[in-house]
């Protein structure tokens, strides 16, 4: 449970001139990058890191939550208006969205995305204060071996982000884990594959990598595809529409499902927004009684797809806050930014430093009630912005990526790094591989690293076998349980299940 001190703090801080005028321009960045495509959420925290070099820590973390929220929120007005989702997790808005805009619903359609994303975001902005605390009460009691087990468990999230191409997916979070043993070893200080190359034995900047996987690589795919946006109908003449209460009350239960979904599936590292808004999606068009209305512009299949995609934003930062582990890309852009100020990120940040989280849940909660009256502000603008074309768009994208490189360390060489990580995702893009599990791999790998090693050390035992007994078996110091052996045979069930579940499908046709 939370205190009401905890309240007081947060909404303390937030309440500062300078910080409400943050949020607010956080807001507005946030919708403004979550409405351009191809940029996703992840790259428009990315974009948003420049702005926070002259920031504290707090000022950071609740700049970039701001930013965040929002751009999950922008990337759904354009998926209505203009059937282009501006961020991945807006894809299943689409569906409804866009039917309803040409039936001329655009306004009523943009009125239920945003009391969605706000309720969404609002229930997990709640959840993330109740959840934050217990774990990080918990995790205090965590070892190395725990640690590990933690950071498996996202990495095991692997072969759930693209179930059609599994092998490519596993090899690109092998590559990220390669890459993250790029520098000097943690425990002995040896380089290990920097090839003589002083400027590797820090390992990859995290930041520079990001920036070029992420935006550089998006504007390379928009160039390649050479379309030109256009309007959906007399959008000049749109208003939002917000939904009656009847309407709402008939959509309750889809809310709160969606919402707790999305919720658990943020928490979970690695899953993210986009496979909460599809799988919401999803479930409710199979416990709907009418699944023939999904795709002919119905109300719940912007609930669903919204409600969740918001949801998991909070759901993100609980691991972040309470672990230090990161529940997405975007939260692995934060936990970067806030590494470069200093600040040590894992279960002792809650306990020296409470205001980390009474200032992210302010930030979120304030952020989503701000963001819909914004977003009726910028929704027209939002038509002006997206005819401009894309000629002039992805270089305005490039030239911000690059200060945002460049303003890292204030060295030409992570500007390099970043052109070369472009370069290298586009490819990688090209041959159907995963930048999101090889950012996976990169982020999780030293944490996973250190950890087990560090257990292996500090166990007893004359043999490997007995020392690997002994690391997975210990139990937990508040509690008789092996949580390190639960949780590394649920990170194997969640690793093979794909596969598994694919092999039953094939003996089940078979049979038919």
């Amino acid at each position: 449970m939370f205190d009401l001190d905890l309240l007081t703090t947060g909404f303390g801080i937030l309440l500062a001139p300078k910080m409400l005028f943050l949020v607010v321009l956080a807001v507005a960045l946030g919708t403004l990058f979550g409405a351009l495509p191809g940029v996703s959420a992840t790259m428009a925290v990315t974009l948003g890191i420049p702005f926070t070099y002259s920031m504290t820590p707090v000022q950071s973390i609740v700049f970039l939550v701001a930013i965040y929220c929002a751009s999950i929120t922008g990337g759904g007005m354009t998926a209505i208006l203009f059937k282009i989702p501006g961020v991945p997790s807006s894809a299943p808005t689409t569906y409804d969205g866009y039917p309803m805009a040409q039936r001329g619903e655009a306004g009523k359609a943009l009125g239920i995305q945003l009391i969605s994303s706000a309720i969404g975001g609002l229930f997990a902005a709640l959840a993330m204060l109740l959840l934050c605390g217990p774990l990080t009460t918990a995790a205090v009691s965590f070892g190395p071996a725990e640690l590990f087990a933690i950071a498996f468990l996202g990495l095991s999230i692997l072969t759930s982000l693209d179930t059609d191409n599994i092998c490519r997916t596993i090899i690109s979070g092998l590559i990220g884990l390669l890459l993250a043993c790029v520098g000097l070893d943690p425990l002995l200080g040896v380089p290990r594959l920097t090839f003589g190359f002083r400027s590797l034995n820090s390992g990859f900047e995290m930041i520079p990598i990001m920036i070029g996987f992420f935006a550089v690589t998006e504007v390379l795919k928009q160039t390649v595809k050479r379309t030109q946006l256009s309007a959906v109908g007399e959008v000049k003449q749109m208003k939002t529409v917000f939904p009656s209460f009847k309407e709402l009350w008939l959509v309750r239960w889809v809310m709160a499902r969606c919402s707790i979904l999305g919720t658990v599936i943020g928490i979970l590292p690695g899953a993210g927004a986009t496979i909460a808004a599809f799988m919401c999606y999803s479930a409710e068009q199979k416990l709907s009684r009418h699944p023939e209305k999904f795709g002919t512009g119905c109300i719940e299949g912007i609930v669903a797809p919204e409600a969740s995609n918001n949801a998991a934003t909070g759901g993100s930062m609980v691991p972040l806050l309470s672990l230090g582990i990161p529940g997405g890309n975007a939260a692995a852009i934060m936990m970067s930014a806030l590494v470069l100020k200093g600040v040590q990120m894992g279960p002792m940040l809650l306990v020296k430093q409470p205001e980390f989280l009474s200032a992210t849940f302010a930030s979120m909660f304030f952020a989503n009630i701000v963001m819909v009256l914004a977003a009726i502000i910028l929704a027209k603008i939002f038509v002006q912005v997206l005819r401009i074309p894309y000629s002039t768009l992805g270089p305005m994208i490039i030239m911000m990526a690059t200060i945002g490189a460049f303003a890292t360390k204030n060295i030409g060489e992570d500007v390099i790094t970043m052109a070369v990580a472009g370069l290298i995702g586009f490819v990688i893009i090209s041959c159907k591989f995963d930048i999101s599990a090889m950012i996976l791999g990169l982020v999780l790998g030293k944490i996973c690293e250190s950890n087990i090693r560090r257990a292996y050390i500090i166990s007893p035992g004359e043999t490997l076998w007995e020392t690997t007994c002994n690391v997975f078996t210990e139990p937990l110091k508040i509690a008789p349980v092996p949580l390190t052996a639960i949780l590394v045979t649920v990170c194997f069930l969640v690793l093979v299940s794909p596969g598994l579940k694919k092999l039953w499908d094939k003996r089940k046709a078979a049979r038919s």
